[in-house]
């Protein structure tokens, strides 16, 4: 059993999560993340760093609304599969709270540590960048734990939706393969930083993640109308 309106709800608020979240991207300071004197000195350019950092968990949040709501917009076939959907929803609510840390580390920390880093006489230079990187290192740290927390999420509520009915069964594979991409990023960042590999894994869960969102919110439109449907 399907519910049209909240699968509509939830399939709509990912892939419009997902979406916006990849358009504000755009416009964070980039450069070599590893390579922390360059990267620093360059944040503390950013005239727009905390707005985009702020536009970032509100696009963040949208999604994870939208993977909340999924598991209780499909029925799941047997006990197992429900307590695996309620679990991932409530690591989807863990994901969204250690994403708010992260935003906070990030979006007003680093800002913070990197100004006065740039700005600090030439006594204090060498303190200045010692504070700037423990604050880049905490960031990993959130990071890494919010990618675990996000993955496992996505890999729960993909067992509960596997062989639903009206759920084409690639759509959970899809999901579960993205989950275990957050899986890796999040051991990625947690042990060599924002590498180029983690760059890698970033673009591949972005295709994922589109790939099954885009299908999900064309299986959901293409639904009967009625409350609720059993598509045969």
């Amino acid at each position: 059993m399907i519910d049209r309106a909240s699968l509509r709800m939830s399939a709509g608020l990912l892939l419009a999560g997902q979406l916006l979240y990849i358009l504000v991207t755009q416009f964070h300071a980039g450069g070599a993340a590893n390579d922390h004197p360059a990267i620093f000195t360059v944040y503390a350019g950013s005239g727009i760093w905390k707005a985009v950092h702020v536009g970032q968990f509100m696009c963040a949040a949208v999604l994870l609304a939208g993977l909340l709501a999924l598991p209780f917009a499909v029925t799941a076939h047997g006990e197992r599969r429900r307590w695996f959907g309620r679990f991932g929803a409530a690591l989807a609510v863990v994901a969204l709270a250690l994403y708010g840390v992260l935003q906070a580390v990030d979006g007003v920390g680093n800002k913070e540590v990197d100004d006065a880093w740039v700005n600090a006489p030439d006594a204090e230079k060498a303190a200045r960048f010692a504070s700037a990187e423990a604050m880049r290192w905490l960031e990993w740290g959130a990071r890494s734990y919010h990618d675990f927390a996000l993955g496992i999420a996505l890999l729960l509520i993909a067992a509960a939706i596997v062989g639903a009915v009206g759920v084409p069964r690639p759509i959970a594979y899809l999901m579960g393969l993205s989950g275990l991409t957050y899986l890796v990023q999040g051991w990625v960042v947690g042990s060599e930083g924002f590498s180029e590999t983690h760059t890698i894994l970033i673009l591949v869960a972005w295709a994922l993640t589109l790939t099954w969102m885009i299908w999900l919110v064309v299986v959901a439109w293409r639904l009967p109308d009625s409350g609720a449907s059993r598509t045969h």
